[in-house]
């Protein structure tokens, strides 16, 4: 009977990772194929200003999240999971469909730009629901003193999806096109496979279990599932998704998102390299998730992100500044795989967190809205701010920038009580 219950918890953990995994690649293509498709949709002569415009449109891509983080979200609080992962992923495969094709500025003018945040829009919708019901789909499955460990599986695939996009980018630059052939039309390789993986992702997850919290809690009053009326119940919970999000997800979005375009337009490396760094350096980041996610199944939750509070506060600077006057592909290595460390201490439990924090009836929705509409103001904006600030000669104010935003998330982690020992999770086990 137990082997049978593991069995079952794993297939739907992996099946729920693998769609998480697919729908973060769609995602990330975007952003480590924009320094080849720039140009197609933005021309000028400013490579800094062209990477401005497509990073706008990425930034407008992430407005979309806390709008799918309530949609997808009520969904998954009042029809199921499974029934709210299926449909975000059907939504990304289009988005990606969209860009696959779309033609150029050269070929239909402004359309071409609109047409791409309208695919980036519907993206945002997608994985702005995502996030929230993946994170309460594997916590929820996931067996009562192994929690930490398998919800670090969302970042494991989460980092997985970026790791695939720019291991394609490394095959298509170094083994099968030229550069001037990436630029002219292979970008649009890497969205029509992201495509087709989302359907693979959709096949995964019609097969999925529902969770047992969900089937628990079903026939409680409708009116009480997945509204805002019944998260507005929630007022310090909400609050701690806010400030834990903080300061973890501009950190997050630097270190991984915005640091192939640092390496190339800061550090002055080429393309080739800067993808490479970015790979073998995110390759670690997610290998050492799981890792993180099971010492916090023993030390408990706050321990970590206080570490990580204090060390981004001390150490962003320092890392950022020597990283951006480097002239070693091996230094650039090691300094950015030191701030990934650091960052694990929130990405690798962040999710559990957050679950933790709801009970079930509005749990997808509670992870899910305030940590999208935290992630769109700060996570989405981070290259463009960034882009910005090297672009009127202040770029070391952004490293500030990301210390001000951690430290303000370190006050909410050393004020809050750890949630493995308050866990919502922990009291459904015990009243069912």
């Amino acid at each position: 009977m137990n082997s049978q219950i593991s069995k079952k918890r794993l297939r739907a953990i992996f099946g729920g990772s693998i769609g998480n995994l697919v729908e973060w690649y769609d995602w990330y293509a975007y952003s480590a194929f924009a320094l080849y498709f720039s140009a197609s949709f933005f021309p000028s002569g400013d490579k800094t200003a062209q990477l401005l415009n497509t990073a706008g449109v990425f930034a407008l891509g992430f407005l979309m999240r806390p709008i799918g983080g309530w949609m997808f979200g009520r969904i998954a609080d009042k029809v199921g999971r499974k029934k709210s992962m299926t449909l975000s992923v059907l939504l990304m495969s289009f988005g990606s469909l969209l860009i696959a094709f779309v033609p150029t500025y050269k070929d239909i003018g402004l359309i071409a730009p609109g047409i791409l945040l309208v695919a980036r829009l519907l993206q945002g919708l997608s994985v702005g629901g995502e996030y929230g019901v993946s994170a309460t789909y594997l916590s929820e499955m996931a067996s009562r003193n192994r929690r930490g460990f398998y919800s670090s599986f969302q970042y494991v695939t989460l980092i997985g999806g970026q790791l695939i996009a720019l291991g394609i980018q490394l095959i298509l630059q170094k083994v099968l096109l030229t550069d001037e052939q990436l630029h002219e039309w292979g970008w649009r390789i890497p969205f029509i496979i992201g495509a087709l993986l989302s359907f693979i992702a959709l096949y995964l997850r019609q097969s999925l279990y529902e969770t047992h919290a969900f089937e628990a809690q079903k026939n409680k009053p409708d009116d009480r599932k997945g509204t805002i009326k019944e998260l507005l119940k929630h007022p310090r919970a909400l609050f701690t998704v806010v400030g834990l999000t903080l300061g973890g997800t501009l950190a997050f979005y630097t270190y991984t998102t915005y640091m192939q375009k640092f390496l190339v337009n800061t550090v002055n490396l080429s393309k080739g390299e800067s993808t490479l760094i970015s790979f073998w350096s995110m390759l670690i980041f997610a290998l050492m998730q799981p890792a993180f996610g099971a010492l916090s199944d023993r030390i408990g939750r706050r321990p970590l992100l206080i570490g990580f509070g204090v060390s981004g506060t001390i150490f962003t600077v320092p890392l950022l500044s020597t990283l951006s006057h480097t002239q070693s592909q091996y230094q650039a290595f090691f300094l950015l795989l030191a701030g990934l460390i650091i960052v694990s201490g929130y990405t690798s439990i962040n999710a559990i967190v957050k679950a933790e924090l709801f009970p079930a009836q509005i749990r997808a929705l509670g992870v899910g809205l305030p940590y999208a509409l935290t992630v769109a103001l700060f996570g989405g904006s981070a290259e463009y701010i960034a882009l910005w600030l090297k672009g009127i000669g202040y770029e070391p104010y952004f490293y500030w920038y990301i210390t001000g935003c951690i430290f303000l998330s370190l006050i909410v982690y050393v004020t809050m009580r750890d949630t493995k020992e308050t866990s919502e999770l922990e009291k459904e086990l015990k009243s069912n």
